[in-house]
């Protein structure tokens, strides 16, 4: 039987949770019990990891064992190709603020306001960020003290959605749940957000019976808990070259390791040479050897060599090793190497475009999970404004949600082509290309006034001539 491959998380690791009904899951709370006790045990670990490489703590280089050899250098070098990829990622998606507009006036500014409240554009960028890292993130739709429609962030190390065990897979709950340190003793938390309720349990340790501490209604017409999906699979953008950034790190840690052993290298001596442990150690402190060489039986002086031992380093080798490494790393993360020369320099409009072709596909998917899900945010903020009269029923079904990548772009290129074809624009659209902020209808008022003193000086010099 051919030996199984091991796997670098738990098979369950990444499960997604079912269940037939919420009526049936609020009378067995032991069930509930189970889902958290499993999403501790079995989904935590991938996400702590996952967690730690985008933090720089690339475990499988610090946690290695040592090298057998004490008196030699071990360093461990981590290189933070995580923090890299995902950086890039949610730059290029959310670099640029995502738009939310509605045709109807009163809606749109409606919608401005809430979005101002929540600091939409920070929130929506760390909810890409955590479907970066972790490949899903979560989000608590809710209302506040001052009966204000808010919705944070949630952490995915300790909250998870509950689906039903249709082919739907319809969210029937979402749980949150933390520790509490209270006096000596800590125990156990946890929400259950159903669609029309919020339950909060404790329980004296993970293994104890939950009891129902809190009970209350919400009116959002679903679970307010939304979870926000990377792609179909919810895996990270750099969870499939975890092995790949451990072999650069042991590439790059050997290469240190060897540069600080040459220094340390082992001093070979041919010949008949005798010297004392002190006389050595006076030699090794001055940086100078003396050696008087030996005879033979016949009286004759016999050769004295001295000179060093160290292992042979392939530069060539290894620098194409390591850069290869480095490549697939990008390459199947869909991210460019900026330090690629090839990247660098100017570049033609199309020209980056086609390097980042790659991440242009992955974009696409991305951006249909995430706009289904923000539909979803402003589908539960409408039912509970519904309910106060705040906004009409479905109000928000209509909304239109735009990503604008963040992508580089050679303007004079674009410029010289609409000349050659023999455009024009007006002087209004060519302040709205400015990079910086101009106040166009103050900037009208000025030329227009340039202009006429302009043309008064011309007519007083016509008069003088």
């Amino acid at each position: 039987m051919a030996k199984e491959t091991k796997r670098r998380f738990d098979p369950e690791a990444n499960k997604v949770y079912t269940y037939p009904d919420i009526e049936t899951l609020l009378e067995n709370t032991k069930d509930l019990a189970d889902f958290v006790n499993h999403h501790q045990s079995n989904q935590v670990p991938r996400l702590s990891e996952l967690d730690d490489y985008y933090l720089g703590y690339n475990r499988t280089i610090l946690q290695r064992k040592r090298r057998k050899e004490e008196h030699m250098a071990d360093h461990r070098a981590a290189h933070n190709h995580a923090r890299y990829v995902s950086q890039f990622v949610v730059g290029y998606l959310t670099g640029n603020p995502i738009k939310v507009t509605h045709e109807d006036e009163n809606v749109q500014q409606i919608v401005k306001e809430l979005n101002d409240t929540n600091e939409a554009d920070a929130l929506n960028s760390e909810l890409t960020l955590d479907c970066s890292v972790y490949g899903r993130a979560y989000e608590l739709v809710f209302r506040d003290q001052n009966d204000q429609n808010r919705f944070i962030l949630l952490s995915p190390l300790d909250t998870f959605i509950i689906h039903d065990d249709t082919v739907e897979q319809k969210p029937i709950a979402g749980v949150r749940y933390r520790t509490q340190q209270v006096a000596d003793e800590s125990r156990l938390i946890v929400e259950l957000y159903t669609p029309n309720r919020i339950n909060t349990y404790h329980a004296a340790s993970d293994t104890a019976e939950y009891s129902l501490e809190k009970e209350e209604k919400h009116y959002f017409g679903g679970v307010p808990i939304i979870e926000y999906q990377n792609n179909r699979f919810r895996q990270g953008d750099y969870e499939n070259v975890l092995d790949l950034i451990d072999l650069y790190d042991a590439a790059q840690s050997d290469t240190a390791n060897y540069m600080t052993d040459l220094n340390d290298a082992m001093l070979k001596i041919i010949g008949d040479v005798e010297l004392g442990t002190d006389e050595a150690k006076e030699m090794k402190e001055s940086n100078i050897i003396f050696l008087k060489p030996g005879t033979d039986q016949d009286g004759k002086e016999q050769n004295v060599e001295a000179d060093y031992i160290y292992k042979q380093y392939d530069v060539s080798g290894s620098e194409a090793y390591k850069t290869r490494i480095e490549s697939d790393i990008h390459k199947f993360t869909n991210t460019p190497d900026m330090n690629d020369e090839n990247f660098a320099g100017q570049q033609t409009g199309e020209a980056m475009k086609y390097k980042l072709f790659g991440l242009e596909q992955i974009r696409a998917t991305k951006e249909r999970y995430f706009k289904r899900s923000m539909r979803n945010r402003y589908r539960l903020i409408n039912n509970v404004s519904a309910t106060g009269s705040e906004l009409p029923a479905g109000a928000l079904e209509n909304i239109m949600i735009e990503f604008t990548p963040n992508f580089p772009k050679n303007t004079k290129e674009q410029v010289d082509i609409f000349n050659s074809l023999g455009g024009e624009v007006s002087n209004e659209t060519k302040l709205e290309q400015y990079p910086f902020e101009v106040d166009i209808e103050e900037e009208q008022k000025r030329l227009a006034a340039e202009r006429e003193r302009t043309r008064q000086a011309s007519s007083y010099m016509d008069v003088e001539s």
